[in-house]
C-alpha cells in the first residue's frame, strides 16, 4: 500500500457523530502517550496530521483521517494514565468500548504497545476485550529502537504469549521508519477484503 493522500476528516465526541458506515476503518488504540499520533504522522508522511503532545491524554475525541479517499485511519483516545478526572476517564472508556463493540466498518484494530513496557495490565485488558468481541487486531511495538537486543527478544516473547490471537506483531520505529513497509503490507490485506 502507498499513501498518496491523507487529510484530517472529522473529530467526534459521541457515537451519534460518527461518519456513515461506508468506508473501511483501520483503528489505532493504545495507552496514553504510547505514540499513536507519531505513528500516524510517520505512516502518512504528513507532519502534524495527528497532533502530538508531551502531555498524556491529549487525544480526547475519536479522530478520523481520510486516506487515499478509500478508507479511514481512526485515532482513539488513549487509555490508562491521563491528567483528567475520573468522570472524564469513564466517559472515554464508554465511548471507546461502544465504538469498538458496535462499529461495523472496523476492518482492523492496531493496538500500540510501548516495547519498553510490554503487556501492562491496561494493555492486557484491551487485548482481552478485543478477543472477547472477536475483533481482528494486530500489535505495533513502538519505541523499539530504544531496546537492547536482549530486551527485543524478551519483549517479542512476552507479546507472543499474551496476544495469541494477534494477526501480526510489528516492531516499529518512527525515528528510522523500521517496520513501516511491513505494517502497510498488513493494512493492504484488511482494506482489500
Amino acid at each position: 500500500m502507498k499513501i498518496t493522500f491523507a487529510a484530517f476528516y472529522i473529530s467526534v465526541s459521541n457515537l451519534s457523530g460518527l461518519p456513515e458506515e461506508s468506508s473501511p476503518e483501520i483503528v489505532f488504540a493504545g495507552r496514553s502517550n504510547v505514540g499513536k499520533s507519531t505513528l500516524l504522522n510517520s505512516l502518512t508522511g504528513v507532519k502534524g496530521l495527528a497532533k502530538t503532545s508531551a502531555t498524556p491524554g491529549k487525544t480526547r475525541l475519536i479522530n478520523y483521517f481520510n486516506i487515499n479517499n478509500e478508507f479511514y485511519f481512526v485515532d482513539l483516545p488513549g487509555y490508562g494514565y491521563a491528567a483528567v478526572g475520573h468522570a472524564e476517564k469513564a466517559a472515554w472508556g464508554h465511548l471507546l468500548a461502544s465504538y469498538i463493540e458496535h462499529r461495523r466498518t472496523i476492518s482492523l484494530i492496531v493496538l500500540l504497545l510501548d516495547s519498553r513496557h510490554p503487556a501492562m495490565q491496561s494493555d492486557r485488558a484491551m487485548i482481552d476485550f478485543l478477543e472477547f468481541h472477536e475483533r481482528p487486531y494486530g500489535i505495533v511495538l513502538t519505541k523499539y529502537d530504544k531496546l537492547t537486543q536482549k530486551e527485543k527478544v524478551q519483549t517479542r516473547r512476552i507479546m507472543e504469549s499474551c496476544a495469541t490471537k494477534a494477526k501480526f506483531v510489528v516492531n516499529y520505529s518512527s525515528f528510522s521508519g523500521k517496520g513501516k513497509n511491513e505494517l502497510m503490507a498488513h493494512f493492504d490485506h484488511y482494506i482489500s477484503q
